[in-house]
């Protein structure tokens, strides 16, 4: 499946690392970044994460919550919140019934090997839910900023 921009983006729930189940509906009346990526403690990955640790500030001064996404259970999320200090939220869809629902959820090739994963994706919602804009298949270098920006020109 994938979503349309300017389409309401179906609710969902999952564990977080709060400590509670959260829902996307939590948050309406805030914009809402939500990033999938393949996996806690990889490079790319946790590059990705400090970025938006770098720049959450900037966003949330934007009415704009961080959700990040990934098939790792809770125990490794909170492993990589405590080693990198990430101030937002990580969900853990270790069923990738989310990623499926956004789309994410692809086959993908290593090394000639062939497999499910996530393909590194981030959505961007206006405070109704509504998708606004959707980066598909992210480089990390420059992504931030350009996620940044969109969000200031809203």
């Amino acid at each position: 499946m994938t979503l349309t921009e300017g389409v309401q983006v179906p609710d969902f729930e999952l564990p977080s690392s709060t400590g509670e189940s959260v829902k996307l509906s939590d948050f309406r009346g805030k914009r809402v970044l939500i990033y999938f990526y393949p996996k806690d403690m990889t490079s790319s990955c946790t590059q990705q994460a400090c970025d938006f640790r770098d720049r959450h500030e900037d966003f949330q001064g934007l009415n704009t919550v961080i959700l990040g996404i990934s098939t790792d259970p809770m125990k490794q999320h909170d492993k990589f919140i405590a080693k990198y200090g990430l101030p937002f939220i990580l969900l853990s869809d270790e069923e990738h019934t989310v990623a499926e629902q956004f789309g994410v959820w692809q086959l993908k090739k290593m090394y000639g090997k062939e497999y499910m994963g996530i393909v590194r994706s981030t959505f961007l919602l206006d405070e109704e839910g509504k998708l606004i804009k959707q980066w598909t298949k992210v480089r990390v270098k420059g992504h931030i900023e350009e996620a940044l920006e969109t969000v200031k020109g809203l």
